[in-house]
Parts: C-alpha cells; structure tokens; sequence
C-alpha cells in the first residue's frame, strides 16, 4: 500500500470529524471515502489509521464535556475514599460506562481478524447502513422519549454499551446510530440518548485508537498524516458535537434515516457498477 499523503489524510480527518458523533456512521464513511480515492479498505495501515484519528474525534468530546467529566470522575474518586458518598448517580454512573465497555473490548479483541478482514467490505457497509436506518426509524417511533438524562440506570448503560457491538461488527451500522437507538428503544428522551452514547464512546474510541497506534505506524501510515488527520478530526469533531445536541433537541432522526438510505443505495449502485472496489 502506497502511505497515505497528508492531502488524503485531511479528507479522511474532516470525514471522521464531521461523521463520528452523527448517527451516519464514520467508518461507513470512511471505507467509502477510501475506496473513492483508491486506497484499500482492508488494509493493515488504513484500518489503523482511521482508528487512531477517532481519538481526535474523542478529544472534542472531552474538551466540550469537561466540566461534566470532571464532576463525574470527581464523584467516583469521593465514592472511593467515602462510602457515603457511593450512592451519588455520577459516582453510579462512572462504574456504569466502565462495566458497560467490557462487551466491545472483549468482542473487539476476539473478532480482531473477522473486523479488519471480511467484515471491512464496503457491501457491508452498504447493507449495515441502510437496515440500521431501519432500526433507527423503528426506535424514534417506539420510543416514548420520556426519560432524561438523570433516570439513566445500570441496565440503560449495559444494554447502550453493549449495542455499540454492532458497529464494530458490521461497519456501516454506526456506533452513535447503534446507541442512540437502543436508548430510544429505552425510552430516553433524544437529548439524553444523544448524550449517554457521547460518554459511553469516550473509552471504547480512546482504547481503540491507542491500541492501533503501533500498527498504524508500522504498516505504512506516517506520522505526519496522522496527525495531521487526528487535528483536523478534533477540530471539525467539536463543531459537529455542537451542532448535533442543538438539532436533536427540536427535531427526529428521520433526515439521517433518508440520507443513510440514500448513501447505502449509492454505495451499491457504485459497487455494482465498478465504480469503486
């Protein structure tokens, strides 16, 4: 594989900033973006490289949310030391995102070959986007979205966790699609859906990036790409953040129903075609 140039690697930084957090999927967007350009999707370095930029992704999560991380890591530390304090929600609510990313890590480093191998293939993609579209549809319509972020419990955070399986599994499903929806299903109300899968993506993104690290630069994705990718990632991720939590609170997940069918279409269309690979 030819290394990714640094022109390359910010198309592929503004792909993964402005699609991680939305309910699109970005490693969908990704493969199809890659496959545009002609770089191999299932490559060792490429699958690195685009896990290792999610942690620019991840570091606008931590910077727009500081003070609510703070105020949670600072409730766990006081649960610790002080058994009164261990029936706070933020100090529930730490424990929870921890217990909650144990499925994926297990799941990620078990079907390690599976995820970079077969399961990278942009028919995958295709399909994944389109019958997650389904079940994102069929969640905003079920869900009664009377729950706020405060009534969020250990079988919410388990049962939103563990759905971020599915993204890992079949690339195209999204992770935000994944766990928006399932906590829709909960009957969270949009905003706190939203929020929940922002925090529940925080160690499951960070743990990913830095373990693809090593491999991403040992198979052919530079330094310099990488970080130019892992900026621009941050920088248009926190825009996103932004501008997502704004929308959800007025309207459905429908425009990103229509647009996953539209762009799972295409991707079929343009496979079929031989257009892309």
């Amino acid at each position: 594989m030819s290394a990714i140039s640094v022109g390359q690697a910010v198309v592929l930084g503004a792909v993964e900033g402005v699609t991680e957090f939305l309910p699109v999927s970005s490693t969908g967007h990704l493969k199809i973006v890659e496959g545009l350009m002609g770089i191999p999707v299932d490559d060792d370095a490429v699958v690195g490289f685009s896990a290792v930029i999610q942690v620019g992704a991840i570091a606008a999560v931590l910077v727009y949310f500081f003070k609510d991380i703070v105020r949670i890591v600072s409730a766990w530390g006081r649960g610790l030391a002080h058994r009164e304090e261990r029936y706070h929600h933020d100090y529930k609510f730490a424990w929870w995102v921890i217990y909650a990313t144990i499925p994926i890590v297990i799941v990620g480093l078990a079907a390690k070959p599976l995820i970079e191998g077969p399961l990278a293939s942009l028919w995958v993609v295709a399909g994944s986007l389109i019958v997650g579209s389904g079940v994102m549809w069929a969640a905003d319509q079920m869900g009664r979205h009377k729950r706020g972020e405060d009534d969020t419990t250990f079988k919410d955070a388990m049962l939103v966790g563990g759905s971020q399986i599915l993204a890992l599994l079949f690339p195209g499903f999204s992770r935000s699609g994944a766990t928006m929806s399932t906590a829709l299903m909960l009957d969270l109300d949009r905003v706190a859906a939203t929020r929940l899968s922002f925090f529940l993506g925080i160690p499951a993104l960070t743990g990913a990036g830095l373990y693809e690290l090593k491999d991403a630069l040992g198979t052919g994705a530079g330094a310099a790409p990488l970080v130019v990718g892992t900026l621009v990632s941050f920088v248009v991720a926190y825009a996103s953040i932004a501008w997502l939590l704004k929308f959800v609170a007025k309207h459905s997940f429908n425009a990103f129903v229509v647009y996953r069918v539209v762009v799972g279409l295409l991707l079929f269309g343009l496979l079929g075609s031989g257009v892309i690979d």
